[in-house]
């Protein structure tokens, strides 16, 4: 798994647990901000001023604290800079003004048809696995498919908020099933990388530095690395009831969000990477 609260072996769905606390401002003015979000994206001044209909004149000297930007302007700059939503009320805390983005527990009634969108689609998807994580890979929910690969997994890993990288690269999670632990690791220690110059999240970054040193297993990695020609993607070849299940994963988000909760939310889909494996699936239910 890769991948961002309650038991999931067993279980359709898990709980869903509450969103995480809001960003703070660092003690910064949005000046030096809104500069470290312009350089991350390696954007010049003149090519932001263009893009938020303004001049290079005026972004510098909101970057120096020389003028103080409109909460419009904040906004506009943010969403030209593509800063994450959390983020962008942090810039608009720092700026002065409120912040813009709600951040909506995710058992509140007004997010009653988001959870049963994502529940019908997970569970639409069954036989194969899938689930839905947060920022910081917190498990929210999760199908039988996903409860089928836990199997063993301890109890301690499980609850009372697993988190699909320590499940899939503890040592007594799922990392000593995956053949091809290394390849699988790789990808998702770089997939949390994107994220940690994404976001300013201490929470994550602490996450990466755990399960980064994790030990390998010995007798994990079978030395084969994927086949490009088999294989139409990385795939995450695991042992399950004496066979090796071989899958493809696809992350999907949602498409402008105007909540912080909603934005860090996201949706990870297993596809069988091989026909065996789809065959094995699906005489599960057949």
């Amino acid at each position: 798994m890769s991948g961002s609260s309650a038991t999931v072996v067993g279980m359709t769905l898990v709980a869903f647990g509450p969103a995480a606390s809001r960003t703070a401002p660092d003690g910064q003015g949005v000046g030096p901000l809104l500069r470290a979000w312009r350089e991350r994206r390696r954007m010049s001044q003149l090519e932001l001023a263009l893009r938020a209909d303004s001049s290079a004149r005026h972004i510098s000297f909101v970057e120096t604290g020389r003028s103080r930007p409109s909460e419009e302007m904040v906004l506009r700059l943010a969403e030209h800079l593509d800063v994450p939503v959390r983020e962008r009320n942090a810039l608009l805390l720092a700026a002065g003004y409120a912040p813009h983005y709600p951040e909506t527990p995710l058992d509140d009634p007004a997010l009653d048809a988001l959870r049963d969108g994502m529940e019908r689609l997970i569970q639409g998807y069954e036989p194969y696995p899938a689930l839905v994580v947060d920022a910081t890979y917190t498990v929210v929910a999760a199908n039988r498919g996903i409860a089928m690969l836990l199997e063993g997994v301890p109890e301690s890993l499980l609850a009372p908020a697993p988190n699909a990288m320590r499940l899939t690269l503890h040592p007594e999670g799922l990392a000593p099933r995956v053949r091809n632990l290394r390849e699988w690791r790789s990808h998702l220690l770089a997939q949390m990388e994107r994220q940690i110059a994404l976001h300013r999240s201490d929470a994550l970054r602490e996450l990466y530095e755990e399960v980064a040193a994790y030990p390998v297993p010995a007798g994990t990695d079978d030395g084969e690395p994927a086949d490009p020609v088999a294989y139409f993607a990385l795939p995450m070849r695991i042992e399950h009831a004496g066979r090796v299940l071989s899958f493809v994963s696809s992350i999907s988000t949602f498409n402008t969000p105007m909540d912080v909760t909603v934005a860090e939310l996201a949706i990870e889909t297993f596809l069988p990477a091989d026909p065996a494996t789809a065959k094995y699936l699906n005489s599960l239910v057949s």
